[in-house]
């Protein structure tokens, strides 16, 4: 057997990328019975010819199939695509090479994205505290139970860190 190619960090997102969509997945499956032009395969998997067409470009950007514009008998413009010849093998030694050689949009992508504590945080949205019950008399206070303070955690306290950012683009447009 011989040895696959190793894709760069770039090639590998755009490869996993195109590969990371279920209507992307069925298309390879269609094309690997042979090459089929665009209104057949969308009658075939059922979607729409442009909702096709993205997909289908996305797969021949990531290198997966390949396309080619042909006259029918009659004249007509039509585009088959077909299975490009590919072979990748994934091994953590390959993603590490790969991830080694990231450029561009890749390699800030990976820096820049929020953990995923910090996403989760910051859509929390905080409920309006219910108005205690009136109190029997003046100098009674409600019970611990329906206090509005009672039970919550120490962080409760603490400023939404997506509070803080609104404030601060509304000062600073």
């Amino acid at each position: 057997m011989g040895s696959a190619p190793v894709p760069t960090g770039d090639e590998l997102l755009r490869i996993l990328g195109a590969l990371g969509n279920p209507h992307r997945m069925r298309i390879i499956q269609a094309l690997t019975g042979g090459r089929n032009y665009v209104s057949r395969l969308a009658r075939d998997l059922g979607i729409s010819r442009p909702l096709l067409h993205m997909h289908l470009q996305r797969l021949e950007a990531a290198g997966l199939v390949v396309g080619s514009l042909e006259l029918s008998e009659d004249g007509k413009a039509m585009k088959f695509f077909e299975v490009a010849p590919f072979v990748y093998r994934l091994t953590p030694e390959a993603i590490a090479a790969a991830a080694a050689s990231l450029t561009g949009a890749g390699a800030a992508g990976a820096a820049a994205e929020p953990a995923p504590e910090a996403t989760t945080r910051s859509r929390r949205r905080r409920t309006p505290e219910p108005d205690p019950p009136a109190s029997d008399g003046p100098g009674t206070a409600p019970p611990d139970s329906v206090r509005p303070d009672a039970g919550q955690s120490e962080d409760a306290d603490r400023p939404d860190p997506a509070d803080a950012a609104r404030a601060k683009r509304s000062v600073n447009p």
